[in-house]
């Protein structure tokens, strides 16, 4: 018996990857952080309505009724109807795909064009960093709902055009932030080490310096998710945005405007979900935040 308690004693316990090591010490510090878990757990409960809330609506996004029109908040009508007799309850479930497209897809293609940008003109440096740091400075002088404004007014109103204008006028800060993290990790030793070894440049960039610049721009993209749908909003409630009868959530801030003082539940009902779905990725993109962060303390 004690011959095979020391066997089992000195079977070596295989070391853990340092990659498993980081992502488990990361996932106790994002679970520690009550704004990550609350942020994350309603940002859950939205994703999940925007994949089932059509099944579960009560009525359909058009299904008009004039005779129960412009009804406040009742047990057949949770909030309310509209001008056309239509379920607001209804039209705020189905319009939350829509937001979830808006916010992901234009987000996307902002991220995904800046990050390159950025790490580009940050490695290869010289007049290529300055030609396309000077354009980013011009862009990034524009307020973005501002930019997004006169992109849509260029383009014309529609849910694509608006995905375009706010990836355009959100790439700039990617671009920026990617740029400098490039900065940080180029002068590093391992990077000449490398190099001198006979790495090409996108190995070098895709390998090495891309993953280590990833947690300040996971963090952005949280941020521009909420900032994208609030200038998405913006633009539809100016008439920008999607035509009806699509569900979008500030074109019908726009249509309940008319009836506010008449059927205020219009304009209730839709700016209450903005605002719930933008306090979600702000608030989890600070836990993020604190989460990516080695130095945080639980």
């Amino acid at each position: 018996m004690s011959q095979e308690t020391n066997s089992q004693a000195q079977i070596p316990v295989k070391p853990q990857k340092p990659w498993i090591r980081n992502w488990k010490a990361f996932l106790g510090r994002l679970l520690s952080n009550k704004s990550a878990v609350f942020g994350g757990s309603l940002i859950i409960i939205l994703g999940i309505i925007a994949l089932i809330g059509p099944l579960l609506a009560p009525y359909g996004i058009d299904d008009k009724d004039y005779a129960v029109r412009l009804q406040g908040p009742s047990a057949d009508y949770w909030f309310g109807t509209d001008h056309h007799g239509r379920d607001v309850f209804s039209r705020i479930l189905h319009g939350m795909s829509i937001t979830f497209q808006i916010g992901f897809v234009s987000v996307a293609i902002a991220g995904t064009v800046g990050t390159i940008i950025g790490i580009i003109s940050a490695y290869y440096g010289g007049i290529i960093d300055t030609i396309i740091m000077r354009i980013m400075d011009v862009l990034i002088a524009f307020p973005s709902i501002v930019l997004a404004l006169a992109i849509v007014a260029t383009l014309g109103p529609g849910l694509d055009n608006i995905i375009i204008a706010i990836a355009v006028s959100s790439f700039p800060v990617f671009a920026k932030i990617a740029r400098g993290s490039t900065l940080a990790v180029k002068k590093l030793e391992y990077i000449d080490a490398v190099r001198a070894l006979g790495a090409s440049d996108s190995r070098i960039i895709f390998k090495h310096i891309l993953p280590n610049t990833m947690s300040p721009l996971i963090v952005q993209t949280t941020l521009s998710i909420a900032t994208g749908v609030l200038s998405a909003a913006g633009l539809s409630f100016l008439g920008l945005g999607s035509a009806p009868p699509s569900p979008e959530w500030g074109a019908m801030l726009n249509t309940g405007r008319e009836y506010m003082f008449q059927a205020p539940h219009l304009t209730y009902a839709p700016g209450l979900a903005i605002v719930v779905f933008v306090l979600a990725f702000n608030v989890f993109g600070d836990g993020l935040r604190d989460a990516l962060d080695p130095k945080s303390t639980k």
